[in-house]
Formats: C-alpha cells, structure tokens, sequence
C-alpha cells in the first residue's frame, strides 16, 4: 500500500526538495503553503505521517500540530517538524506539541529519509 506524506511549508523550494526526496522511496506526497491549507488537506487524503515548518503564515507549525492533536482521528499520526528554529525551546515546545521528531533545517536528503523511515516501513 502506497503511504501519503503532507508536507506543509511556506517555502516552495523545500516542498520540491521533500517530495523529491521522498517520492524516490515510493511514497506519494501531498503539499500545503501552510497550516491552514493543511488543515483543509487532511481530511481529504489518507495522510500516514506529517511534515511541518514552524514559520508560516495564517496557521503556523505550532498551531496547526495542536490543533491535529486535538482531533482523535489523528492522535497516533507521526508528525516530523522541519524547521529553521533551533532554540531549545522552540523544540521543546514542538514537541510537547505532540511532534514525533524535530529536525533543523537545512537538512539533508538521507536525514529526511531516514526519520521517516522510523515511523513508516
């Protein structure tokens, strides 16, 4: 079975570079320019796992995973937050949120690949 990935960021050339990086693995993706988009995603894809920026604009990153949170259809949904902030506490904060993993950008192909491959095989 074919496993679908949103990915929500503001930045077009980070979208390309995740849906490349992972549509080689054979997953389909699924992007949103922000949380709000995303929000208005979900229930229309069968989405296995999420990956979020933190810096966006009308529903930014923290929002938006307390918001899926929230929503017990989605409670077990591994989130992945990619993102440029790397304060303690902005990661800290991600992932009392419920975010699974935090990963700082920039980041590389094989990184990306590798944290998603910890939550879907």
């Amino acid at each position: 079975m074919d496993k679908t990935i949103l990915a929500v960021d503001d930045s077009v050339s980070i979208r390309k570079f995740i849906t490349l990086a992972l549509k080689v693995q054979g997953f389909k993706i699924v992007t949103c320019a922000d949380g709000m988009e995303a929000l208005e995603a979900l229930p229309n894809h069968q989405i296995d796992l999420m990956i979020t920026d933190l810096n966006m604009p009308n529903v930014d990153g923290f929002e938006l995973i307390r918001v899926v949170r929230q929503n017990p259809e989605y409670k077990n949904l591994p989130i992945i937050i990619l993102s440029s902030l790397s304060d303690n506490n902005d990661i800290e904060n991600g992932l009392k949120l419920g975010a699974n993993s935090y990963l700082i950008k920039p980041f590389n192909t094989k990184k990306i690949q590798y944290e998603v491959s910890k939550y879907l095989n």
